[in-house]
């Protein structure tokens, strides 16, 4: 990981942002509407958590042939995805509601999921959002060696096989949450001094890291053998709910930034970008399905990864209507605004991203 961070642009001549944010502004105070989120948000987190946490209930309480409780537990990995997304990733932007302590509370969630606010909030709010496919500043673009998201990662042999056995590897996601990643990525942003807001000190991190785990453990493994469900189911199942929520988490976060149609742009050496912020971010993010309501609310709006980006402290709530004065001022602007009309179409768009970048790269 490069620790030397790129500067963007300081001035844009097409006015881009200030015109954009002018009216956005504009069509919140319009309407006499708050940019963070309203009944409509704290209706869909209750059915979320009810989908994550009514299944486990049941299987700590009923006796119940094994495929019934793998069943269950795929729910549970839908709720688990629909919680992270929804809930967990609004509170941790500080867009779920207009105070701080419920923000805090929902951007807790990811406990249950099975990760941490501090690495969370680095990862995502500081390195991803600020520098969004920039080749060793943007985490979310390593996959280590195994999977190859850019041009500019190294290329292996077997990366030509990477657009068959990705899509199998994503499932892991959460369940390296819970094993690995946490404990890796708090040393490794630790030892950069790395934050999002107030510092905290090391210990009491490393603190909350430990007794959150220990927990963790305690509530999805270790209470269901203690109320008789048989060790080894759930072990499966508890791998199966991950793999579900990795797999759901995974494919909806490289649907808006690894396909072909967004760009990895890098630093001059003076380490400097060619764009703004802003204007980066609609070279480099995209957006699908959004017409289609069902993807919408499950997805918490990350289908809409372009005002997500530009706007991450306005709630996915009003990402749909914002959509609309986003792509106008970009289009009057002369700028690109990258939309894939369907979920379909932005898989298949990855799916040949991933192949393009599996060729050697003299041969691509």
């Amino acid at each position: 990981m490069n620790n030397t961070a790129p500067t963007f642009a300081k001035q844009d001549n097409l006015k881009f942002f200030r015109t954009l944010n002018s009216r956005v502004n504009n069509y919140f105070k319009e309407n006499n509407i708050q940019k963070t989120g309203n009944w409509k948000l704290h209706l869909k987190a209750v059915i979320l958590f009810a989908v994550f946490l009514t299944p486990y209930f049941l299987i700590l309480t009923l006796n119940m042939p094994f495929w019934a409780q793998l069943l269950l537990n795929i729910l549970m990995g839908v709720g688990m995805a629909g919680i992270g997304m929804n809930v967990m990733h609004d509170g941790n932007h500080g867009s779920y509601s207009s105070k701080s302590w419920i923000n805090k509370i929902m951007g807790g969630s990811i406990y249950v999921l099975a990760g941490n606010v501090h690495n969370w909030q680095v990862q995502h709010n500081v390195l991803h959002h600020t520098y969004t496919n920039i080749h060793g500043h943007d985490e979310d673009l390593d996959a280590g060696r195994i999977i190859r998201f850019t041009q500019n990662a190294e290329w292996q042999r077997f990366h030509k096989f990477q657009h068959y056995y990705s899509f199998f590897l994503y499932g892991l996601l959460t369940f390296n949450w819970a094993l690995t990643t946490d404990f890796k990525q708090m040393k490794n942003y630790l030892k950069r001094k790395l934050s999002y807001g107030t510092p905290q000190s090391p210990a009491k991190l490393w603190t909350v890291l430990v007794i959150t785990k220990i927990i963790y453990v305690l509530i999805w493994m270790v209470l269901p053998m203690v109320l008789g469900v048989t060790w080894w189911k759930v072990v499966v199942g508890f791998f199966v709910m991950h793999y579900v929520a990795g797999l759901i988490l995974s494919i909806v976060f490289q649907l808006a930034h690894v396909v072909e149609e967004t760009s990895n742009p890098v630093p001059n050496e003076e380490g400097e970008m060619e764009n703004t912020w802003a204007i980066h971010q609609l070279y480099t993010t995209a957006n699908f399905a959004p017409k289609n309501k069902i993807i919408n609310w499950f997805t918490g709006g990350l289908n809409h990864q372009i005002e997500h980006h530009i706007f991450p402290h306005i709630s996915h709530i009003h990402y749909g209507k914002i959509a609309e004065i986003v792509k106008q001022t970009a289009i009057e602007c002369n700028l690109p605004y990258h939309e894939f009309r369907t979920m379909r179409g932005a898989v298949i768009a990855h799916y040949k991203h991933l192949k393009d970048l599996g060729m050697k790269p003299e041969l691509a």
